[in-house]
């Protein structure tokens, strides 16, 4: 099948339980949800972000019971945005032929069970960009209802066998995706580019092995640009490290990435990251990507044609140094990657179609393909 085909689907209803408002509005879950409604299904969607809460206690509760069970203690998430008792009632309001769960951390058993019950020819599906295999990602909650998805898709190849191990059923692992209507070419002008971008930039959250690999690059005299929440925690920052400690939303996310001569992958440790979205939204951008060296990065890309990799600190300084230097090689790279990205279906519109296809092929949901 034609991952990029259009589809047409009938009578489709999702009820999506995804933290949506998170990052006001401008994530992966949500951009998930709008592919979704591109693609003609009717979604109703609650928000489960319980980081939204402003209140002092609330936010004390959550921390110390996550805390308990980072420890290894067996205490359950408190739910203080209600989420349980909001599915319960849009279970009965409706039929639902899908319910969507995007890391489900405060859904309980019961709510599953009882969903299950008034909705019985209803697919449950779980997914999660993270690594639910590592604890501080899980609740007591997911671990007690991880067996009650149909399916459960993950963005991390190593989760399949262990997810499974704990107790999940068809566990798939699908490829990161990409908004193409966020994350796409754009015209920096002038006050833009010096606004957001530079010459080597970074986005994304602080974390010690990417911060002291970017000091390495200021202390070579490369002036390094960080935007991404966290980086408070680096302390003093090298002369040529400029950090912004902002998050960038929106048009600016696409901007920056198009006003930096070269953009930094760099993978999250604690979730032991092969790719990430950073991954296709930064070639989705059209922008030169110089990324960490993997086997899924180097199957998404091929090196040095469609994108740039590195494998110690020493090669990430001699590739910046040269590409800096190497206009011509920077776009003729970008400009490949970002067509790679288009003719191997890494956006959000064709990862989707593969969900789908699993969905369809339970026979539970009537559906068409048009082209």
């Amino acid at each position: 099948m034609d991952i990029n085909a259009t589809r047409t689907i009938r009578k489709l209803n999702v009820l999506a339980i995804a933290p949506v408002s998170d990052y006001g509005g401008f994530n992966t879950a949500t951009h998930r949800i709008e592919s979704m409604i591109r693609l003609g299904a009717c979604v109703e969607t609650l928000d489960s972000n319980y980081s939204r809460s402003t209140e002092q206690l609330v936010h004390w509760l959550l921390r110390l019971s996550q805390r308990l069970f980072r420890a290894g203690l067996s205490v359950r998430m408190p739910d203080v945005i209600g989420i349980n008792k909001k599915m319960e009632a849009a279970a009965k309001s409706e039929r639902w032929d899908m319910l969507w769960i995007d890391k489900g951390r405060l859904v309980t058993t019961a709510t599953l069970e009882g969903f299950r019950k008034d909705n019985p020819n209803c697919l449950i599906v779980g997914y999660s960009p993270d690594d639910m295999n590592s604890r501080p990602n899980q609740s007591r909650q997911f671990l007690e209802h991880l067996p009650l998805y149909d399916y459960f898709l993950t963005t991390k190849s190593y989760n399949v066998a262990e997810l499974t191990k704990l107790g999940a059923r068809n566990v798939v692992f699908i490829g990161n995706g990409y908004d193409a209507k966020s994350f796409r070419p754009l015209t920096p002008s002038a006050d833009d580019r010096r606004r957001l971008g530079g010459g080597v930039g970074f986005i994304g959250s602080f974390e010690p092995a990417r911060a002291a690999s970017m000091a390495k690059i200021a202390a070579a005299g490369i002036p390094v640009r960080v935007w991404g929440d966290g980086w408070q925690r680096f302390g003093s920052t090298p002369k040529l490290m400029q950090v912004e400690n902002k998050r960038l939303l929106g048009d600016d996310f696409a901007l920056a990435c198009c006003s930096f001569k070269i953009n930094l992958g760099f993978l999250r440790k604690v979730n032991r990251d092969l790719q990430t979205t950073r991954s296709v939204e930064i070639p989705g951008c059209g922008a030169f990507m110089l990324a960490e060296r993997t086997d899924e990065h180097l199957d998404l890309f091929d090196e040095g044609a469609e994108a740039e990799f590195f494998g110690s600190d020493d090669e990430l300084i001699q590739k910046c140094q040269y590409y800096l230097e190497h206009e011509d090689d920077r776009r003729r790279i970008a400009k490949a990657g970002l067509n790679r990205c288009e003719s191997s279906g890494y956006d959000n519109d064709s990862r989707m179609n593969q969900i789908f296809d699993l969905v369809f092929a339970s026979g539970r949901v009537k559906t068409e393909t048009t082209s």
